[in-house]
């Protein structure tokens, strides 16, 4: 796997085995970066990735410009390898910052973000919790952006965010929103 844009482009990322894990793929990334670049400047802001899987969407974010990405990750080969494919792309501490635990717990105890990628495990169950957490506990700054990707037939309860733009492909969907 790849990495489609900014000053990493091109460069490779190992991506963990298994069936729960599904990397985002390079069109909707492209897609999800478009959407972003339209709607404000990635200087000097934030990237929160929970579930973060190989981390293909913080590695993009950096690659683009975002000044720094947090990785959140249950599953510690996962984590680790999070960590190898950081060190192979060159980042620094300041750019890539790695959490290691449950999703639901650590999110409780972190500081706001300009954007927040959100894409569990599908059958889960988890969206409706994951966005009253980000809502209750001020994680997405005031100017930003959470970015929920889930299955279509998935009806997720976002009534206080606002509904920025709705992208499907296939049986997936991107929902933006911002705070109300």
């Amino acid at each position: 796997m790849q990495i489609t844009g900014g000053y990493l482009k091109s460069r490779k990322i190992i991506s963990p085995k298994g069936e729960n894990v599904r990397p985002t793929l390079s069109q909707v990334r492209e897609s999800i970066f478009s959407v972003l670049f339209s709607i404000m400047d990635f200087e000097n802001k934030s990237f929160l990735d929970v579930f973060a899987g190989s981390g293909i969407m913080g590695f993009e974010a950096v690659s683009r410009g975002f000044c720094s990405c947090t990785f959140l990750e249950k599953d510690k080969k996962t984590f680790f390898l999070l960590k190898e494919n950081s060190k192979k792309l060159g980042l620094t501490a300041k750019e890539a910052d790695f959490l290691l635990g449950d999703s639901l717990k650590v999110l409780k105890k972190l500081s706001s973000h300009d954007v927040i990628f959100v894409d569990p495990p599908y059958r889960s169950g988890l969206y409706d919790e994951i966005v009253n957490i980000i809502f209750t506990n001020h994680l997405l700054k005031s100017n930003g952006c959470l970015i929920l990707e889930h299955p279509k037939d998935i009806t997720i309860n976002f009534e206080n965010f606002n509904l920025i733009k709705q992208k499907v492909y296939s049986d997936k969907v991107l929902t933006f929103l911002c705070l109300r």
